[in-house]
């Protein structure tokens, strides 16, 4: 009995080294419950997720790196991440995209009785996300919100704030690497909320603000093209360069191994 209770427990903390990023190898169940219990038990879970474009960042940004790896919970946001583990003979069971787990969260808040604060966006983006959720479940799960834009000294007062807020959870909808650094600096003044996690462009997306790509894309891992097609502008750069360094790193590290 005591072997058995080991194998699950090693199973439920199974991760891989991807590029030197230790991601853990869970489904989107397997997190949702490691957050559930972490609830039940009062001790908090710091998540993060990685996709194509934060793993080439985190090659020459050693902060972001650094509050990525800190993190209890890595998961792989992002059907390139999966698709280049799997090449690389390290298996990961699924995707498990940041907003979809967000989504999810706040509908256990709603069943469950957690609460919930939002902090990043515009005024405008976040009001409206909060008054969705209100009208979706029930005013009962805002613990609190406030906007993205703020001044590097006014980070502990926020912090404070949140941590005062009887929050069960926190979403942070600002740019990387900002929203990992802010939540690996304060995470010990956040103690008492239990889940806490980056959430990138999720709040402009259930706003309406941006569109999310179709199901077909995202399973082809097109996401990308999507957002290029909607602000060619200001993402065909972006994108192009991330993807292709993402490529290269991920082919060099292919012959490395071999």
């Amino acid at each position: 009995m005591i072997v058995f209770l080991l194998l699950i427990q090693i199973t439920m903390h199974k991760k891989i080294n991807f590029l030197n990023i230790p991601i853990d190898a869970i489904s989107m169940q397997e997190t949702l419950q490691r957050v559930e219990k972490a609830i039940a038990d009062k001790n908090q879970i710091h998540h993060t997720v990685v996709n194509a474009g934060k793993v080439v960042l985190m090659q020459t940004d050693k902060e972001l790196k650094k509050s990525v790896i800190d993190a209890d919970i890595i998961n792989a946001d992002g059907k390139a991440v999966v698709w280049a583990a799997n090449l690389l003979g390290q298996k990961l069971p699924e995707r498990v995209s940041g907003i979809d787990l967000m989504e999810e969260l706040v509908k256990r808040s709603f069943e469950k009785g957690y609460k919930c604060y939002f902090f990043g966006a515009t005024e405008e983006v976040v009001t409206k996300l909060v008054n969705i959720y209100k009208k979706q479940y029930s005013e009962n799960i805002i613990a609190g919100y406030r906007n993205g834009y703020f001044e590097k000294g006014d980070e502990e007062q926020i912090a404070k704030q949140i941590a005062e807020s009887g929050a069960n959870m926190l979403f942070v909808a600002i740019t990387s690497p900002r929203k990992e650094i802010f939540l690996n600096t304060y995470k010990n003044q956040l103690q008492n909320v239990n889940f806490i996690m980056g959430v990138g462009g999720s709040f402009d997306v259930i706003a309406g603000k941006v569109k999310r790509a179709p199901l077909w894309m995202q399973n082809f891992g097109m996401e990308w093209l999507y957002r290029v097609i909607q602000e060619p502008k200001r993402m065909w750069k972006r994108y192009l360069i991330g993807n292709t360094k993402f490529i290269l790193l991920v082919v060099k590290e292919f012959f490395r191994a071999k």
